[in-house]
C-alpha cells in the first residue's frame, strides 16, 4: 500500500538537514537507519550508508532513483542459490566443459 498524497513522500528530516549541511562533491559517509525515507532530488550525487540488519550498505545515489526508497538498494537477505545435489552436479558438467574448451 503506498502513502497517501495527501501527506507527501517520507522523508528523514535529521537526513535531510545532514545533506544540506554537506557538499555533494565530499566523499563521506552519511550512515543512516532510515530505509524507508523517499530519495528526494536534493540528495543526489550523496552517498549513503544504508543499514541493513548488520551492516552499512554504500548506496551512491543518481537520477535515477529519485522516488525511490533507501531500503530498496540495501538488501537485508543474502542469496545462495536454489537447488542440492542435481544443481552442483549440473554446474560441475558445465565448468568442465568450459575447461576442455579453453584446452583446445
Amino acid at each position: 500500500m503506498t502513502r497517501s498524497l495527501k501527506k507527501g513522500p517520507y522523508i528523514d528530516e535529521k537526513l535531510l538537514k545532514k545533506v544540506k549541511g554537506l557538499k555533494p562533491d565530499d566523499n563521506t559517509i552519511i550512515k543512516t537507519w532510515s530505509r524507508a525515507c523517499t530519495i528526494n532530488p536534493e540528495m543526489v550525487g550523496f552517498t549513503f550508508g544504508v543499514h541493513n540488519g548488520k551492516e552499512y550498505i554504500p548506496v551512491k545515489v543518481t537520477e535515477d532513483m529519485v522516488g525511490h526508497k533507501l531500503g530498496e538498494f540495501s538488501s537485508t537477505t543474502r542469496f545462495s542459490r536454489h537447488g542440492g545435489k542435481i544443481q552442483r552436479e549440473q554446474e560441475q558438467k558445465v565448468v568442465a566443459k568450459e575447461a576442455e574448451k579453453l584446452k583446445e
